[in-house]
């Protein structure tokens, strides 16, 4: 009877010890914390923890996605409004692919947003990702560490590490810092009926001369036109080195992505902290008959490089066309498209933090109309002055507040505080409180 009960605790306690061991296999290889994971298509992304390929102490975050997938973790962090966060992570990447013509790939994003870090495709060592964003007005946020993106799909295999958030303070200043970059040469492969041709064009010296005269008379009528809510700091640099891809979408026909010009400009947008980028180019010549096809637009903006405004700015095909010409008898509002461009930025800003802004393009609607000589020069400055008058008496256009509102910079973090939401468990006690606390929530649902 003894050698019995001794023999059947025993099994009881390899039983236990057997149970204890494979809990932590799966607690160990599956266990995603706080994080909720999520899929575009299911049955075709892995989550796991790998404790093998890790960047430090801790097992990594494993995605795989077998095919073409979007997937995700991610965690609701609560936020202030109108501050500056930074996210930051370890990221490898290896085989990760995109469906042609897209560009997503690992990243850091707000989940159910175009908010987002670049993305790493290919293969890459651990690389650091940052990504900066405001809060606008938000109280929460969903922080994604995702294979895939808004509206793209990849393959592939990532792995995510070490992460950490920081609120910074917000540049409440009117002042914005404009950095127009001039592409001199264009040189790329576009479809003309079916039909890949090259398009290899320059700008000459009057045209870049022209350019710069017109950022220059930009800075200074919107100071005036603002009534002095909004300062403009800008840079003008010509770029040498040709744009060699140029992307396309059904409302715009081609344009330029900011992933067409990242590895030509970025250096020098990150040193100096732009509030909003010009990017002018030439995209056709009517002597040549050497043209790029697009849907009838001179300028097109309400474009994000990556958190801070974006907009081109094409030149006329025509060289007899006088509109960035300055002259008394035909055009004395040659800055117009560099001022209609910026306020599709300030509209599409007031509309994230929720006010409920008029169209830029419904000028008519409120009675404005294209003067000869100055354009809609009378509807801009209303416009940004909210000063349109309404159905009923009321006054519309930009809120004075958004001229304050500017993209975050990694300036706004030299005196940043870190939140402790992704913070790893360090011991086996933290992991136990963790994982009760985890359990008490669900159960309370």
């Amino acid at each position: 009877m003894r050698i019995g009960r001794i023999l059947k605790n025993i099994f009881v306690l390899l039983l236990l010890i057997f149970g204890i061991i494979i809990f932590c296999y799966i607690y160990s290889n599956y266990n995603y914390g706080n994080y909720i994971k999520s899929v575009s298509e299911r049955e075709k992304t892995s989550f796991t923890r790998d404790s093998d390929i890790k960047y430090s102490s801790y097992s990594s975050y494993k995605l795989e996605n077998k095919d073409f997938n979007d997937a995700m973790f991610f965690q609701t962090i609560q936020v202030t409004p109108n501050t500056p966060y930074r996210v930051t992570c370890m990221v490898k990447t290896e085989d990760v692919q995109n469906i042609e013509g897209t560009t997503g790939g690992a990243h850091i994003s707000i989940a159910d947003t175009t908010e987002r870090s670049i993305c790493l495709d290919g293969d890459n060592d651990w690389t650091k990702l940052e990504f900066l964003f405001n809060s606008k007005n938000r109280t929460s946020v969903n922080i994604a560490f995702r294979l895939g993106g808004y509206k793209e799909k990849v393959t592939g295999t990532a792995w995510f590490s070490d992460f950490k958030i920081e609120m910074g303070v917000a540049d409440t200043s009117n002042e914005w810092n404009f950095g127009c970059f001039i592409f001199e040469n264009i040189d790329v492969n576009v479809d003309v009926n079916g039909k890949v041709e090259n398009v290899n064009l320059s700008m000459d010296s009057s045209e870049i001369q022209e350019m710069k005269e017109n950022m220059e008379r930009f800075a200074n009528s919107f100071e005036q036109m603002s009534k002095g809510k909004m300062n403009v700091k800008y840079d003008t640099i010509v770029i040498e080195e040709p744009i060699t891809t140029i992307s396309i979408d059904e409302d715009n026909g081609y344009y330029v992505d900011p992933n067409d010009v990242y590895d030509q400009i970025n250096d020098i947008v990150q040193k100096n902290e732009y509030d909003h980028i010009y990017v002018a180019l030439k995209m056709g010549d009517k002597e040549k008959g050497n043209e790029i096809l697009i849907q009838d637009w001179i300028g097109l903006g309400g474009m994000e490089y990556w958190g801070t405004g974006f907009s081109n700015i094409r030149l006329p095909s025509d060289k007899n066309n006088y509109i960035y010409v300055y002259d008394p008898r035909i055009n004395l509002f040659p800055e117009e498209v560099f001022i209609h461009e910026f306020l599709h930025t300030l509209e599409r800003n007031s509309k994230d933090y929720g006010y409920d802004v008029i169209a830029l393009h419904d000028n008519s609607v409120y009675g404005y109309e294209d003067q000869r000589l100055t354009g809609l020069r009378n509807w801009y400055e209303d416009y940004m002055n909210c000063n349109v008058e309404g159905a009923n008496g009321e006054k519309l256009g930009i809120p004075a507040e958004m001229f304050t509102h500017k993209p975050p910079h990694n300036s706004n973090f030299n005196y940043s505080y870190e939140l402790n939401e992704f913070k790893e468990p360090e011991n086996i006690i933290e992991e136990i409180r963790s994982l009760f606390s985890r359990a008490t929530s669900i159960f309370a649902l």
